[in-house]
Order: C-alpha cells, then sequence, then structure tokens
C-alpha cells in the first residue's frame, strides 16, 4: 500500500545541528529507553542514501520535511528544507519553520518560503524561545494570514510542546479550529497525552486533524485513537514517524499490526495527507 510520511527530518544539513541527532539526549531516549523505539542506522551514520533505502524498505513513498524554529530543540532553515525538496521533489515536500515574534517579518518568511515551493507553516509555539500558549493573540495575525492563503498549518500540540502539560491542552487548540474555520489544522503529536480530548475537539471541528506520530507506539490512549481512526474520525488521522525518532520500518510494522480495516488504512497512510495538502501522493 502507498504511503506518505507526515513528519520527516533527514540528515541534511540544519536538521544535524537539532537535538534529533543526538541520540544520547535526554529527549531522544525518552522513545528510545522507555518507549523501545529503535534509533535508525541511517540517523547514526548520517547518511541520506541509507535513510531513502529505509524508506523503500518501508514502502514509504513520499514525505513530508518539517521545519523547526525552537529555542528549546534547535531551528532548520527554510532554506536547507527548499533544497531538498528542489532535488527529490519525487520524494519531499516540505512545510516552512516561522519564527513568530515578529508579525509582519512572519508573513515575508511564510510569502518566500511559498515563493521557494515550500506548501504548509510549523508552528511550535510552546518551544519557541519566548513560549507562548496555541491560542495567543499575537499568533492570530498569522493564522488569520494562512487561512486567506489556504495555506495548511501543523501546530505542536502534544507530547513535549512547551515548558509544561498546560501547553498541549485541547482546548487552546479548539480555539484555533473555531475562530478560524476554513483554516487545516493538523494536531502534530496528536493532542498526547489528552487522548480523549482531542478526539472530541476533532469530532467537533472539521478542520482539525490528529497526527499521533510516535505517541501510537504503544502509549497510553492508543486504542481510543485507533477507535476513532476505524470510526468517526477516518478521514482526520495522518501516517507520521517522525523520523528519526521512530525508523521507517519499525513504524510501519506497528502500525501494520493495529486493528485497523482496510479503508481506514488507506486514508491513514495517505489519502488524508492529500486532502490536508492539496497534493497527489499516488
Amino acid at each position: 500500500m502507498t504511503i506518505f510520511d507526515f513528519r520527516v527530518r533527514p540528515p541534511y544539513k540544519g536538521f544535524m545541528d537539532t537535538i534529533l541527532y543526538q541520540p544520547e539526549s535526554a529527549p531522544v531516549k525518552l522513545f528510545t529507553d522507555r518507549i523501545g523505539l529503535d534509533y535508525p542506522e541511517s540517523a547514526r551514520q548520517k547518511s541520506m542514501d541509507m535513510m531513502f533505502q529505509e524508506m523503500d524498505d518501508a514502502g514509504i513513498v513520499k514525505g513530508l520535511l518539517v521545519g523547526r524554529e525552537s529555542g528549546v530543540y534547535g531551528s532548520v532553515s527554510n532554506t536547507d528544507l527548499a533544497e531538498l525538496v528542489n532535488a527529490h521533489p519525487d520524494r519531499f515536500v516540505a512545510a516552512a519553520s516561522i519564527d513568530t515574534t515578529d508579525r509582519r517579518a512572519c508573513i515575508a518568511q511564510i510569502n518566500k518560503a511559498l515563493g521557494d515551493g515550500l506548501i504548509a507553516v510549523n508552528f511550535e509555539p510552546g518551544n519557541a524561545t519566548v513560549p507562548l500558549y496555541t491560542d495567543d493573540r499575537r499568533l492570530y495575525p498569522i493564522y488569520a494570514y494562512c487561512e486567506d492563503k489556504e495555506i495548511p498549518v501543523l501546530i505542536q500540540a502534544g507530547g513535549l510542546a512547551g515548558p509544561d502539560c498546560t501547553y498541549t491542552a485541547p482546548h487552546l487548540i479548539e480555539h484555533v479550529c473555531t475562530d478560524f474555520p476554513t483554516l487545516k489544522v493538523v494536531a502534530v503529536h496528536g493532542g498526547w497525552p489528552w487522548v480523549n480530548e482531542i478526539i472530541h475537539v476533532a469530532w467537533r471541528r472539521p478542520n482539525l486533524y490528529l497526527s499521533p506520530d510516535v505517541y501510537l507506539c504503544g502509549q497510553s490512549g492508543m486504542d481510543e485513537y485507533v477507535r476513532a481512526a476505524n470510526g468517526t474520525l477516518s478521514d482526520r488521522f495522518l501516517f507520521a514517524t517522525t523520523y528519526p525518532l521512530a525508523g521507517f520500518a519499525q513504524y510501519q510494522r506497528f502500525i501494520d499490526e493495529l486493528p485497523l480495516d482496510a479503508s481506514a488504512k488507506e486514508r491513514f497512510f495517505y489519502q488524508n495527507a492529500e486532502e490536508v495538502l492539496g497534493i497527489k501522493v499516488a
């Protein structure tokens, strides 16, 4: 089956300066030691060729490069993303990273990224140099601009997205979805650990998509995600490995063993991504 990976951070330029490429760091070891994910050999070797082979072995035909503008985990320039997309258009599309501290500069940054071929915008408000809540009114002009321009947005809304768990509270992203009802919003990390609550928000707000990624791997709430993906929210879940936190093959095998019915898997693996990003994968 065709698979599109909604969150990929390859061993390329700025990505390698982020904490993701420090396998002994505490944030990475939370996933390798506690959840039992295997840190990919391609990431250890920092080899793009090995990574492409690992993608092929897992049946992943294309991925979304997700940039980063974080005072906590490091930053990746949109120039690096554009270079990779231009070099491998059959393999990647990309979501720009943005600095939300200056609204006008941020809009200019988005426009340049779009002109360079990027197709979405990634927000990490809780991990910004000055942490912000997702519904902070200083972000609203940027959300409004993305809605007007029909630019899908990814918002880090789960997991380690901020100084404490209040930054992942599901009502924050619901405020954004409610105030910008035609803006396509992806909750990166699937709103975990607020699983039932974020499922309720997605049920109420048809512009919210959930990407539980590594927080689906044996974590509490996994069964609720699967039940929703099989039922009323089959059109709202997205496959994402968060490579290099999870290897492509290991994550794909884990997902393939979940009790998802065939039609739900097809939507989860690529059709929902096509809808969110306005692209054709298969």
